[in-house]
């Protein structure tokens, strides 16, 4: 991991109640154990930027990008995401509480073995993101697009998938016990695993 430039760190500072805007842009910035409590994020943007130990609890982030970026043992409490980008983005070793995102783009985001227990996704493009090993129990995803997505070794358990795109779903390799779906869900999960459905 190459070492961040120095001028482009960020550290250990309180952002409380920050308001950003669209104004605001980053790139290649590294956020270290940074307070972003109650941050009212509008539109400003953050590429190929790190965020380690940061604390985004209670913040809003409508309209948003933060591309390529990497969250490692950052706090999501009681976080919403609206409408926001998220490319290519890599979360590991975060914590999610009260978790929502609606909306915007998070394809080719990587949330390997996250545990988004009672999180919610509406509306969200994921298309080939990562949930392998991820733990989506009694959590719900509506209406999102997860062509493409890994979810091997996933946990459904009393999931509502209701809306979703389920075609690279695999019931043999996740556990959906409890899951709610439609039966046009049901159809096309059935056509993925040989079934033929007459």
């Amino acid at each position: 991991m190459a070492t961040p430039d120095e001028a482009l760190v960020i550290r250990d500072e309180d952002w409380y109640g920050r308001e950003l805007t669209d104004t605001a842009k980053y790139t290649r910035s590294s956020f270290l154990d940074t307070d972003w409590t109650e941050v009212v994020n509008e539109g400003a943007v953050f590429d190929e930027c790190t965020f380690a130990g940061v604390r985004f609890n209670a913040s809003r982030h409508t309209g948003a990008a933060f591309t390529n970026c990497t969250f490692k043992r950052c706090t999501f409490f009681d976080t919403r995401f609206v409408d926001c980008k998220l490319v290519g983005s890599v979360f590991r070793q975060c914590t999610y509480t009260v978790f929502e995102v609606t909306g915007g783009d998070w394809s080719f985001v990587g949330l390997p073995g996250a545990d988004l227990s009672r999180a919610t996704f509406t509306g969200v493009r994921m298309r080939e993101a990562d949930l392998t090993a991820a733990c989506l129990r009694k959590a719900a995803v509506t209406a999102c697009d997860l062509s493409g997505a890994t979810l091997h070794g996933a946990t459904l358990e009393n999931a509502d998938l209701r809306g979703s795109d389920l075609s690279s779903l695999d019931p043999r390799t996740v556990d959906f016990q409890g899951a709610q779906i439609t039966p046009t869900q049901a159809t096309t999960i059935a056509k993925t695993t040989g079934w033929i459905v007459t």
